[in-house]
């Protein structure tokens, strides 16, 4: 039986445009203002720090830190100090509102309907736990923050490696049979289905081709009683 359920964001609960097309652009935008104005902020000095350590060479000015986080956007790169840094520049953004972010319209309802029944919701993002619970304190449905039962991101290990489900699984605290993930992404699933844990791959356009792994088109389309 499955006692709690691990989403994804991207692609899973919400659309990936609107953070390729909204959040990303945001924050690149803005970053060069928001590392001369936070330079000698404490959070931001613990992110350039651990920045440099990643980066392998130091970064002395906001000038140079920039051009670095310029350089790891456009790659995608999935780096803790960058997710962090993002985070500060949305929370700015959600709280001006410039934007609220994107759900798919069966997210909210069924999010809401695991809980009532008992369900425990946790996320799991390549996205800093800060920037996940902004999504979701502003997003189109308003703040659905008071589902959710914990957070995890790349601090937990990254999304492509079994170990991290392991991780998860210990801080949650159930045996891994118990928990259901769901990701758009296969190799994501294929590495929680090692560590144990039951999953489900969200097609949500019909068009990812074969899986392993169960497919649905939306959560509504979710049996639990049948994994």
């Amino acid at each position: 039986m499955i006692k709690a359920i691990v989403t994804d964001i991207e692609g899973t609960t919400s659309s990936i445009s609107f953070v390729k097309e909204v959040l990303f652009p945001y924050a690149a935008k803005a970053f060069p203002a928001f590392l001369q104005a936070n330079w000698d902020d404490d959070s931001v000095s613990a992110q350039i720090a651990a920045a440099e350590a990643e980066y392998g060479q130091p970064l002395p000015t906001a000038d140079a830190a920039n051009a670095v986080f310029q350089q790891w956007i456009a790659e995608d790169r999935k780096a803790t100090p960058l997710k962090a840094l993002q985070g500060m520049i949305w929370k700015q953004g959600y709280q001006n509102g410039d934007y609220t972010a994107h759900l798919y319209p069966d997210t909210a309802s069924a999010l809401n309907q695991w809980k009532q029944q008992g369900l425990a919701l946790y996320v799991y993002s390549s996205g800093s736990i800060a920037a996940q619970k902004l999504f979701f304190g502003y997003s189109d449905a308003g703040d659905l923050t008071h589902l959710f039962s914990g957070y995890f991101d790349t601090t937990s290990g990254h999304k492509q490696e079994t170990q991290s489900y392991r991780n998860i699984q210990t801080a949650i605290g159930l045996p891994a049979e118990q928990l259901l993930f769901l990701s758009d992404i296969e190799a994501e699933l294929d590495a929680a289905r090692q560590a144990g844990f039951k999953t489900i791959r969200l097609d949500r356009e019909g068009s990812q081709g074969e899986s392993k792994h169960k497919v649905v088109t939306s959560f509504n389309e979710i049996d639990l009683t049948n994994l």
